[in-house]
This record gives structure tokens, sequence and C-alpha cells, in this order.
């Protein structure tokens, strides 16, 4: 094929690819031209996900009329006007391409006006064709209305996802922006619904850590401030006893830009060294202040990656604050402090038998007697099931089945040691219980599972991203004992728990469902019920340090014995570890004494 210039509507399409990949691409660069503005108050409107409408109104410094036409432009920028000035760039945007990408794959409508002029300009671009201004009324600052998105572009339009999963994707993004400019008022409002999110600009970044995780949370979280030369860091870290398992909650912002860099995690995660376990990560909120010229912005089409002049440094810096700041804020323990027991992981093991009992020390430990089994005697943990408790399994291998066992004791307030026929057995107490209550979840899964009602209903307000995914599950949440009704803005009221987690915080209940589930993650799709059953049992089961009664320590034991697969928790772990007598046996010098 011959070599041809591409036409202008083509080239323009290739280049909104590498600027708007979804909805919250939009959003973003909108509301960093709002922020650059100057702008005090910003308000999102979205509707399907973005797909339908996105709107971002500012009270900014405006648009001149006479510049409007120009500023949807390609590469038409006022933040720029040298090379040089690649090289200390001070403000988020800066390549001038937002508008014109936007513009050329939906209906792209700016009005706009300035501190000085009469009356507001008007224009629209619809698929990269530019009508022309006219005048309208509207206040100072700038109204960018975003229309069927991707409509010229189906290709793109079919690889968005749900609209509950764009609109948490938004509601994240926001909520990150409106943490990084705690001064300006931000609003969140989609799908016509209350907003979403509402600051009130006040400059209070605690308060809106509270929108993004919880006021718990938020009260807990250790702040930083730490300057050096030519580098300061300032923001939020959590303590050690507030971990997740995953870096979802790990945001760095570098002179305001929200950005991902592997390195900065690192250096994060390293101040932690020794304190948190293996698969458990800390939430934080830094802000990062440089000398521009000494970090580069123009290194992604997203702006969201950055590369430092001297990284070592930088690292360095990130690493030694956090660590002060943790380190000055961690309690000091008294003579009565009970004794903590950590647990050291095999090779490959991404878990730990604490689980989520780090992640809200503010909430005590499940009574252990609440626990009680479908049938028998209330006061103890668990029963016997009896025949049809456990769904129909084809037959399990032999070795996969444990023999009946003679209780011997519990070490270190986390494991059950048990005598076998051919050896010793190690359990794992919480990841026992987990597999216990799992199959029986399990078991009255087909007909109706027991609830108890809440003598008094209980409040549970949820971070916006999660409310949406949540508010999706509230059917399948009734087939499982759970009683949640949608109250006001990302507001539940939880009326019964199912009768197996009598003894649990229905807070708990709820955020264990969302607050660790991945952004691509549909919890519509297969098998959601299990999942739900398996990250509930895993909150709810007995913890690690946990000391056990020898009755519930049998108890524990039998319905262990009597599980489908009792080797292994729900998520894949080892609930035991079996030492036969013959190695026994060899570890002591006794082979071939027998």
């Amino acid at each position: 094929m011959p070599i041809r210039l591409l036409p202008p509507e083509v080239a323009s399409q290739i280049a909104a690819g590498e600027v708007v990949e979804r909805p919250a691409s939009v959003v973003k660069e909108l509301l960093e031209n709002a922020l650059d503005a100057g702008a005090s108050r910003i308000a999102i409107t979205v509707a399907e996900g973005g797909r339908r409408l996105i709107e971002v109104s500012d009270d900014g410094a405006g648009i001149p009329a006479a510049e409007l036409p120009l500023a949807l432009e390609r590469h038409a920028t006022s933040k720029l006007v040298t090379a040089a000035d690649l090289f200390s760039i001070a403000t988020l945007g800066f390549r001038g391409e937002a508008l014109a990408s936007i513009g050329s794959v939906s209906r792209l409508t700016i009005t706009s006006a300035t501190h000085d002029s009469t009356s507001a300009m008007r224009i629209l671009i619809e698929g990269g064709r530019v009508h022309p201004p006219v005048p309208v009324g509207a206040p100072r600052g700038t109204v960018v209305r975003v229309e069927d998105l991707f409509y010229n572009v189906p290709a793109r339009l079919k690889f968005l996802k749900t609209d509950r999963t764009e609109r948490g994707r938004i509601a994240e993004l926001v909520t990150r922006y409106a943490l990084a400019y705690p001064g300006v008022r931000f609003t969140l409002v989609q799908d016509d619904a209350d907003p979403g999110l509402q600051t009130t600009g006040n400059g209070d970044a605690r308060e809106v850590l509270a929108k993004l995780y919880d006021a718990g949370i938020a009260r807990q979280m250790i702040e930083v401030d730490a300057r050096y030369e030519g580098f300061r860091l300032s923001g939020f870290i959590s303590p050690v006893a507030v971990t997740r398992s995953n870096r979802k909650e790990i945001n760095f912002f570098v002179n305001g830009r929200w950005v991902q860099d592997s390195a900065l995690v690192t250096a994060l995660v390293q101040a932690y060294h020794t304190q948190l376990m293996v698969g458990r990560y800390p939430l934080a909120a830094l802000f990062i202040e440089i000398d521009p010229a000494e970090v580069d912005v123009n290194v992604h089409p997203a702006k969201s990656e950055v590369r430092f002049r001297d990284h070592n440094r930088v690292f360095a810096d990130v690493q030694r604050a956090v660590r002060r700041a943790m380190m000055a804020n961690a309690p000091v323990p008294g003579l009565d402090t009970p004794v903590q027991y950590r647990w050291t992981p095999t090779q490959g093991d991404t878990a730990s038998p604490f689980d989520d009992a780090q992640g809200r020390p503010d909430e005590p430990a499940p009574h252990w007697g609440g626990f009680s089994g479908v049938h028998g005697d209330p006061g103890l943990p668990f029963t016997q099931p009896r025949p049809g408790d456990v769904p129909d399994q084809p037959p399990l291998p032999e070795a996969s089945r444990v023999p009946l066992l003679r209780l011997v004791g519990q070490i270190a307030s986390a494991y059950l040691i048990a005598e076998g026929p051919d050896g010793l057995y190690l359990i794992d107490q919480h990841a026992a219980h987990e597999r216990v209550l799992f199959e029986k979840f399990l078991a009255q899964r087909g007909g109706s599972i027991p609830a108890q009602q809440l003598l008094e209903p209980e409040t549970v307000e949820l971070p916006a991203h999660q409310a949406g995914m949540l508010d999706g599950q509230l059917a399948v949440l009734g087939a499982l004992g759970f009683e949640v009704e949608s109250f006001g803005r990302n507001t539940f009221i939880v009326r019964a728990v199912p009768a197996l987690l009598a003894g649990m915080s229905p807070q708990a209940a709820l955020r264990v469902l969302v607050e660790d589930f991945e952004e691509d993650e549909s919890p519509l799709q297969e098998e959601i019920e299990a999942k739900i059953i398996a990250r509930v049992c895993k909150r709810a089961a007995v913890k690690a340090g946990q000391g056990l009664s020898p009755q519930e320590q049998q108890a524990l034991l039998r319905d262990l014995e009597a599980s489908a697969s009792p080797r292994t928790c729900p998520h894949g772990r080892p609930t035991m570890i079996h030492l036969s007598v013959d190695l026994l046996e060899r570890q002591f010098g006794r082979r071939g004494a027998r």
C-alpha cells in the first residue's frame, strides 16, 4: 500500500485513543483544566456511567470569547510557550490535546465566561466538526458538557465496562482529587441521584479521608509532614493495624498530580519493613512537592507516570519520612498489653491467618460463642453436622479426608495440636473455622438461610464507589440471610444478618464484601454467592491470637473432620500441616527402631 497522510478525523481519533480511554479519562482531563483555571467550586454530573453525559462546571477564570474556537484545536494551550517549558511544568495540563480529543469522539459543548466579559460564549464540536460560537447568558467560569461518548467509534464503546464499574472509577478519581485539593469544593452526582461525593472545600484533608474510607479509619490515619532540601512530603499513612490485601488504596500525588509510580509504592512499603505481614499493604495519601524542573511529567499519554531527575534521593526521602512518622506514632506497649503472636508465612503464601482481623482495630474480635451451629446447643460454637448439611459432592480422594483426631491442645492462641493414627496434625484455627462456616453457609444456601433480626438496625456509610458496588448486590445479600436497605446517599441500613454470623459486626460484614474487590471484578457474575460467602466467613472466623476453651477446640476439630474439603480454607490456604510418624522418627534419629 502507498504511504499517505491520514485524514484529519482519523488522526484525531487516534490521538483520542491515547488520551480518552474511558469516561473516567474524560473526567480527569476536565477536572485538571478546572483546577488549572483556579476554580474553588467544581461540580461533576454523570449519566449512564459517562456514556450518555459527563458535565464538569467550575467557577474558574474562564476562556476569553476570542480564544474559545482555538481551545478546540489540537496542540493549542496557554500553559507552554517554548520547548524548555516542558522541563519545568507547574500545571496539570500542558499538551493542549484533551478538548480536541474528547470532541472527536463525542458531542462536546463548552460554555465559558471570564470575570470581565459581558456575556458568555458557547461552542459545539461534534465528532471533530466545530460549529461557530454563539453568545449566551451564563455566570463566570466554564461548563463542559460531553454527550454520547464514543458514539462514532462503536468499537471503543463496546469495550467499556458496566455502568456500575465506570461509575466506580469516576467516583474514585474525583475523591482522589478532592483529597489533593481540600480547599476546593467538589460535588459529584451520578444518574440524577443524591450527590455521591460532596466536600466543603474548607481545606480539611482528613474530612475528605472520611469520605474516601470512613470516619473511623480517617481518625486513625497518621499525618506525615517532612521537609528536606528541595523536597516536601505531606499527607497521611495508615498505622500498621490498618491494612488491605492489595495496593489499590496507596495514592501518590506529585505537585498536585495523581501518579502511578511503582518505585514510590515500594519506598512506602519498605518503610513498613517487618511491621506488616506478607500480602498486606498500608493505606496512604501522600503529596510530594518538588521543583518542577526535577520531575518529568511528559512520559505517559495520560500523564499518570512521572520520572524524577534524582529518583534515588526521592525514594530515600519518602522511605525516611514515612518511617519516622510511623515510628513516632507507634503506641508504647504497657505492662498489661497482651502478647501478640506474629505469623511467619511459608514461601508463596500471600495471606495471613489474621486476615482482616488487622483491618479494623476498633472492632472487637467476634464473640466465639456467637457462632452457634445450625443444630444443637447454641452455647457451643460448633456442632457435628447432620446428614444433608453439606451439599452433595463427588466423593473426595482418600488423601483429602481427615482421620479421627485426638485433641492435644492449643499453642500460641493460633494453632491446635491433634494426634491421628498416622502422626501429628497442626491446625490453623482461623483457616479451619473459615472452612467450617463456609460449608455451613453452602449447606443452607439451597433453602431459606436463617437470619437473626438486630435489636437495633445499624447504619453503614461507604465511599461512593463501594456504595455503588454494594447497591448492586442487595438482592444477592437477601438470599444469603442479610436484610440490607439503601438509606440515602452512600448509606445502608442493616436490619438482619445470617444466624451463623450473629456475633459479627454488621458493619464489618458489609465492608468486607466490597473493600477487597479489584476494580475489574464484576461482583454479579458467576459464583458471586460463593465469593460473598467466602469473604464474610474470612472476616467472621475466629482469629489467630484468640484463646479457645477445650470444648471449643474439640468442637472445631469435630466439625473440621466432617467437612467436605477439610484440608484447605475457601481461599485455598491449608488448614493443617501433617507430621507423619515416620518423619518424627527420622527427626529424632529413631529410624529403624521399630
